[in-house]
């Protein structure tokens, strides 16, 4: 059986290159991800600057479009109540109410897959930009 969904093989390297590179970094680390209506194969997206790693909350929300889902992968530094660093590496299912019935139906469908690609164990399902104002909530 064939799946309908394909990470490109750029997108493998550069994920298996962030998740590493992320792993210890002071600042949240996120790529966002995208399907391509085209071929549904699972590829990195750019912000308007051109870059693909964001390093705020606030660039990732800045980057997402309203309308249509997306897959974060964040890596957020956390300090936890006892004085340990940790470094929590997530998945953020992001899908805004406003996006069409196909393009849910089509990241609904490619979500355990992004999930396995990426290599976390929990992911958070988002709906609203102001959803990202309580992420270490959601993270821990």
């Amino acid at each position: 059986m064939s799946a309908l969904n394909t990470f490109s093989s750029e997108a493998v390297s550069k994920l298996k290159k962030f998740r590493f590179a992320s792993a210890r970094a002071t600042t949240p680390q996120a790529l966002i991800l995208e399907i391509s209506k085209a071929d549904f194969s699972i590829n990195i997206s750019q912000n308007e600057d051109g870059q693909e790693t964001l390093t705020s909350i606030e660039e990732v929300i800045d980057s997402l479009p309203a309308n249509s889902p997306r897959f974060i992968a964040l890596s957020y530094p956390l300090t936890l109540p006892d004085g340990r660093k940790s470094y929590p590496f997530v998945l953020i299912y992001y899908r805004p109410a406003t996006s069409t019935q196909d393009l849910k139906m089509l990241y609904a469908g490619a979500t355990e897959l992004v999930r396995n690609e990426v290599g976390v164990s929990k992911m958070i399902e988002i709906e609203d930009e102001e959803e990202f104002e309580d992420i270490e909530c959601l993270i821990v």
